[in-house]
């Protein structure tokens, strides 16, 4: 006999929460889907804000401690790096603890060490606390995706991953606009210290929020690790998919670095808090990658995520003019094609990946941090050597890059060879 929590909510003939969840996957319209929701957004945001709201300080921090430039980005790079590796780990462990335990866990854990950052009297006990940071959001990125996989119904999926990743979108700019304006005004250790009490009060939404996995959970084991890894690593859709994250994020990252140099220099000379607000266009960022979803539902992944590519290389080539404002609109052109292909191609790792999501997920976000890296290191050379459209040129080179791997993924697509992981071309193609 059914029980009474799964009977039919007689009062408007539909489902009530709990044979919502028991029927299948959860759907968008109902209340468990805007609870994840709202659960996967204020995750996005505690992540974001916490990992770069010490880029603007990377200045200050060189002033106050006596340090070069080159040692005071470690607090940035330093996280960023941990982050990458940790995230190979976290995903087999979430199936072992829980994804909602090991998500919650790793909230609270950051959200507290932001808090402690502000009371970093050394560098060295600064750099520490990043190290640490890294290693504890490496439990969200990658169990976050996998969750939204393996819960979500196939048409909801897409506007659920854009929605979280607008959440990232938010908690980016915040973190960086905020702590630049707040320590004009107060301090960097003010900011710092806010941000780890917004973030406390975010991971709790989350803690209250969200319904457990369904996952069933398995003991830990490293073989299983390092299979999982290498069985994704030779799926060939995948691939591509990870190749997308790379120079997405490393076109991304190298157009926001020195974008700053470029202001702050001649004719513009603008204040870093001025310069700082160029992070607002995040909100358009955040509305492309809610909005793309409905856009996949109907002309399929593929083509989005090469129109969101055409849309980054327009935008980065409509930076070359000086103009203040025509800059303004190619970086919000720019931004709002980066975040509708990584809501693309995140979302179609969750549906390609049928076994061990949150291995798959955690190497692409592994290869979504590698671009940011070596992309971004690699921009440094093209400014100093052609200044900015050196810098716009790699842009370009790595977009038509991307362009030619979406070419190889259609073929891959279009080929009638069932993948390793169990999906038909179709599937893959469209949600």
């Amino acid at each position: 006999m059914k029980t009474s929590a799964s009977r039919m909510n007689h009062v408007n003939g539909t489902p009530s929460l709990h044979s919502t969840r028991e029927l299948g996957r959860i759907r968008s319209g109902t209340g468990v889907y805007r609870r994840v929701n709202l659960a996967l957004f204020a995750a996005g945001f505690v992540t974001f804000i916490t990992l770069y709201d010490v880029q603007p300080l990377l200045p200050v921090f060189s002033r106050e401690y006596g340090i070069a430039p080159a040692l005071g980005s470690l607090p940035l790079s330093i996280s960023t790096c941990t982050l990458a590796i940790a995230m190979l780990f976290a995903g087999t462990l979430s199936e072992t603890w829980g994804r909602k335990q090991i998500m919650t866990g790793a909230l609270f854990v950051t959200s507290l060490l932001a808090l402690l950052s502000a009371y970093s009297h050394t560098f060295v006990s600064l750099l520490l606390i990043r190290l640490l940071q890294g290693f504890a959001l490496a439990g969200l990125p990658a169990v976050a995706m996998a969750y939204l996989g393996e819960e979500m119904d196939a048409a909801s999926l897409g506007p659920a991953m854009g929605l979280y990743i607008s959440g990232n979108a938010v908690g980016g700019m915040t973190g960086r606009i905020f702590t630049a304006i707040m320590t004009d005004l107060v301090s960097w250790r003010a900011a710092l210290g806010t941000i780890g009490i917004l973030c406390l009060l975010s991971s709790w939404v989350f803690m209250k929020s969200l319904p457990p996995s369904h996952l069933q959970r398995r003991p830990f084991k490293a073989r299983y690790l390092l299979t999982s890894l290498g069985y994704h690593l030779k799926e060939p859709k995948l691939r591509c998919l990870f190749c997308i994250a790379f120079i997405a994020v490393g076109s991304f990252v190298t157009l926001y670095n020195y974008l700053t140099f470029r202001l702050l220099a001649a004719p513009y000379l603008l204040s870093q808090s001025h310069v700082s607000l160029i992070f607002l266009v995040y909100l358009l960022g955040s509305m492309s990658a809610t909005g793309i979803g409905h856009f996949v539902n109907r002309f399929g992944r593929l083509a989005m995520i090469r129109f969101s590519l055409f849309v980054m290389a327009a935008g980065a080539t409509l930076t070359l003019a000086t103009p203040l404002p025509l800059i303004v609109a190619g970086v919000g052109l720019f931004t709002c094609g980066f975040f509708g292909a990584h809501a693309i191609a995140s979302s179609s790792v969750s549906r390609m990946a049928t076994t061990a999501r949150a291995q798959a997920t955690a190497l692409y976000l592994f290869f979504y941090y590698l671009g940011s890296s070596v992309a971004g290191t690699a921009g440094g050379l093209f400014w100093k050597a052609w200044g900015w459209s050196g810098v716009v040129g790699l842009i370009c080179l790595l977009l038509t890059a991307g362009f030619f791997v979406t070419i190889r993924l259609s073929s891959i697509m279009h080929a009638g060879t069932p993948s390793p992981n169990g999906m038909t071309p179709v599937e893959a193609v469209h949600p």
